[in-house]
């Protein structure tokens, strides 16, 4: 009843506070493609079949002898990955997949065989992924987290009815460039936290990082250790609002990163920090964890975290190939 109440008065607009402590809501700018052609033909590319399928893949297909003991792998790694991305491209499940490269393999009149659903199970969790990414240099890193749903209802179940006790989600940790080239990712359980991941993402990347960019998740001792080890100088990690200087200012030492920024902080406002610092950047790790569940969904289908993981990575490899393609390049308008 007094919720009703409360509701009722906010409908009438009886809200006593001064206008100036009243939150003001943010218009959101409005934006347009200028290259719409090259986009609309990067578009139908995804959906051929020369961008996803190798052309030494036919050589290459069955597995090399090993030497050892034992009946020797049929279908080589390369073949287990190219299946299951053909599948993840077009939303297929297995049992799908392998109808799907058969009928491939037989309007092209190759006499190969193709890896059945429970192969593809077995085999996913044990192949290797490695990102298909460019060579760079003085690299701009963003870090940032999300949740795919392995079991669980709807959003409109939940609405209409609540949600269950059973309900599974898994954490995928992206590392991302400022163009959204994904440069490295890691899934683990739910329950892991986003600092527990920076030595795992780093390790992924051969190339000198200049720049670490995260939210607050990341004000960590143990992340800045991390940068430092790699010898990242610039860390933009905003500080949580109780964080206290962590090396005192008479030392002789340098200065932290963090205690700077914290000092910073105090002489002038968050917003000004991150006005200066180029915080904004962070941002577009978001845009790719949305273009992410956007193209594959926001649900895994394996159901062990080794083929989970799998999934992740190929789906991660075919989100890179998708961009070199062609983006969309937007402007604002007033």
């Amino acid at each position: 009843m007094k919720q009703q109440k409360r509701d009722v008065k906010k409908l009438a607009g009886t809200d006593k506070r001064p206008l100036q402590e009243q939150k003001k809501k943010k218009s959101k700018k409005d934006y347009r493609v200028r290259n719409w052609s090259e986009y609309t033909e990067a578009l139908r590319q995804r959906g051929s079949l020369d961008v996803w399928i190798d052309e030494g893949v036919q050589e290459k297909w069955n597995a090399e002898p090993t030497g050892q003991r034992g009946s020797p792998p049929t279908y080589s790694d390369l073949a287990i990955t190219s299946t299951l991305q053909l599948g993840i491209v077009f939303h297929q499940r297995l049992r799908q997949t392998e109808g799907l490269v058969k009928s491939l393999f037989r309007l092209m009149n190759i006499p190969l065989k193709v890896p059945d659903y429970s192969t593809l199970s077995r085999r996913g969790e044990t192949v290797g992924i490695s990102l298909a990414k460019e060579k760079k240099e003085n690299l701009v890193l963003v870090l940032d987290s999300s949740g795919l749903k392995v079991y669980g209802e709807g959003e409109w179940k939940v609405r209409q009815h609540g949600y269950t006790k059973r309900r599974t989600w898994r954490k995928i940790h992206l590392s991302i460039t400022p163009d959204g080239e994904i440069r490295a990712q890691e899934l683990t359980e739910n329950s892991t936290g986003d600092s527990e991941v920076v030595d795992k993402l780093l390790s992924q990347e051969e190339s000198r990082i200049d720049t670490f960019a995260g939210d607050g998740s990341y004000d960590k001792r143990k992340v800045y250790e991390s940068c430092k080890r790699r010898g990242i100088l610039r860390i933009l990690i905003p500080p949580r609002k109780d964080a206290k200087i962590w090396q005192h200012g008479n030392c002789s030492t340098e200065p932290h990163v963090r205690d700077e920024t914290i000092r910073h902080i105090r002489r002038t406002s968050l917003r000004q920090w991150k006005e200066r610092v180029g915080y904004h950047v962070r941002s577009l790790v978001e845009n790719a964890i949305f273009r992410f569940k956007t193209i594959f969904g926001d649900r895994l289908y394996a159901r062990n975290l080794a083929q989970q993981r799998t999934e992740v990575g190929i789906k991660a490899s075919v989100l890179n190939c998708m961009m070199k393609l062609g983006m969309p390049e937007s402007y604002a308008i007033s």
